[in-house]
């Protein structure tokens, strides 16, 4: 499978963990950063919402500080859900109920067995339509 990853300088470490640990079972798409070096989490956050609209990638993972601002900067774009998890519970669900296309975590809060966790509960289940289909296309229309 194919995955968007990206990260700003907070999140570079565990991007590269990800990438790594999880190299037999995806396909990644990195859109960057590629170091340490200071940079500005909204320019990761857009490039994985152009990523998503684009159809380069159907599902993303996003990693800066605390998840908040890379989730807040992807969830700009109309084609794009990003939640912000830190169990597996609210992995499952956010797919599950909420049809997330994209999941971020907080380096500095989520520590990388926690998030690796979450990315199986994330990539193994399927969006139960039904009655919450009605509201995620009331999510779409909304933007």
């Amino acid at each position: 499978m194919k995955l968007a990853i990206a990260s700003d300088h907070a999140g570079y470490e565990m991007k590269e963990a990800l990438k790594e640990a999880l190299s037999d079972k995806v396909e990644w798409l990195d859109l960057g950063t590629n170091s340490p070096d200071s940079v500005d989490y909204p320019d990761f956050g857009h490039a994985m919402g152009e990523a998503i609209a684009s159809g380069q990638a159907e599902k993303g993972v996003l990693v800066c500080g605390s998840g908040i601002g890379i989730s807040i900067a992807a969830n700009r774009n109309p084609k794009v859900r990003a939640a912000l998890c830190n169990n597996a519970t609210m992995a499952r669900l956010s797919r599950a109920h909420n049809d997330a296309n994209v999941i971020a975590f907080g380096s500095r809060i989520t520590g990388i067995e926690v998030v690796m966790d979450c990315i199986d509960a994330f990539m193994t289940t399927e969006f139960e339509g039904g009655r919450h289909a009605r509201r995620v296309e009331k999510l779409n229309k909304s933007t």
